[in-house]
């Protein structure tokens, strides 16, 4: 008798827990979006304000691919809830709300930086092309990706994050962004952390991590 009320009570849990997770995910999509057009509406006025900064545009179009384009991604059987993954998932994906918009120190000319982040924004899509639709903000296994980008290093998309945000710092370097991409990296790297671990559960991403070394930095990291 004991066993079968187990059984009832987690038949009645899994509904609820579904339940939550799905408000969660509709909390977390609805809050992006609001996030991310008051970014986009501040920057595009800034830009407005001085064509001359393509940067500050292409922060705009890489911001709409990266956290843009997550509102629409199909929803994983399995992703990581836990609260130290799920806000630094979030520090590093809203990141752009501590950037200093307004004109900065240029260690580089405008075209070396816009340049910069054209490599950066087509690298990102040429990987995201080969997940399909397979990405999100919090760590999930959305199913083994080992051909396209991902012959390189294992999380490539991060990897075109980094050249993207060095091409906009350094047409717009200053202490705050400095401290902000510095904070960005450090979450990036607990998060990249965060999802081996989910990810190594699965025998084929052992076979994967075998094959290629790096996670996003080739020789490097």
């Amino acid at each position: 008798m004991s066993e079968i009320l187990a059984a009832n009570d987690r038949a009645d849990a899994a509904p609820k827990s579904n339940l939550r997770e799905v408000l969660l995910e509709v909390v977390l999509r609805s809050s992006t979006a609001l996030v991310l057009g008051v970014f986009a509406y501040v920057a595009i006025r800034q830009w407005l304000a001085d064509p001359s900064r393509i940067t500050l545009l292409l922060l705009v179009i890489a911001n709409c691919l990266t956290v843009g384009l997550s509102l629409f991604v199909r929803v994983p059987k399995k992703r990581d809830w836990n609260p130290i993954t799920v806000l630094c998932s979030l520090g590093a994906s809203y990141y752009f709300l501590g950037i200093q918009l307004a004109p900065g120190q240029h260690l580089a000319p405008e075209i070396v930086g816009a340049c910069l982040q054209l490599v950066g924004i087509s690298w990102q899509i040429y990987a995201k092309l080969t997940l399909r639709f397979s990405f999100g903000i919090l760590p999930a296994n959305r199913g083994i990706v080992s051909h396209g980008a991902y012959r390189f290093v294992r999380h490539p998309i991060y990897l075109g994050y980094l050249i993207a945000d060095v091409g906009f710092l350094l047409t717009n370097f200053g202490l705050q962004n400095l401290l902000v991409y510095t904070g960005l990296y450090a979450l990036q790297a607990v998060r990249i952390n965060r999802e081996e671990a989910l990810l190594s559960d699965d025998p084929e991403y052992r076979q994967y991590r075998e094959k290629v070394r790096f996670r996003a930095v080739p020789g490097i990291y």
